[in-house]
């Protein structure tokens, strides 16, 4: 990629990381999510407050499911390991990081090392306005 490239890319990463510090985390909790990985209890949590995770909570919680793997208990459903309470508050502390401290210029290298990063970005576009979520 040239050094235009990585402008542009740097432009987009800033344009992000201003939209996401708009999108509240939720101050009430709907319920309490059922899940059998952090990937599904992240999808839940995208679907029951219609609102985006931030593209690294999404590496994140990846990350996570994939540390899973070759574990004894590996086949176990999340929430039967961790209080599904407690993960779905860990999943916003770490959402709440990810808005309020990431550099966009952290979040343009890791785009420009990695040509599929738009997978990582969720499409949902919540009312801004809207402060009941």
């Amino acid at each position: 990629m040239t050094d235009q490239d990585l402008g542009v890319i740097l432009r987009k990463a800033k344009m992000y990381q201003e939209y996401m510090q708009m999108v509240p985390i939720p101050a009430r909790k709907a319920s309490v999510i059922p899940c059998n990985s952090w990937t599904g209890l992240a999808a839940s949590i995208k679907g029951l407050y219609g609102q985006p995770l931030h593209y690294l909570t999404n590496l994140s919680v990846k990350k996570w499911d994939s540390l899973r793997i070759g574990a004894s208990d590996e086949d176990v459903p999340l929430d039967i390991l961790i209080d599904p309470a407690k993960a779905e508050a860990g999943i916003w502390c770490i959402e709440e990081m990810h808005k309020k401290t990431t550099s966009p210029y952290f979040i343009a290298r890791l785009w420009h090392a990695d040509p599929m990063y738009h997978a990582n970005i969720d499409e949902i576009f919540p009312d801004l306005n809207d402060s009941s979520k």
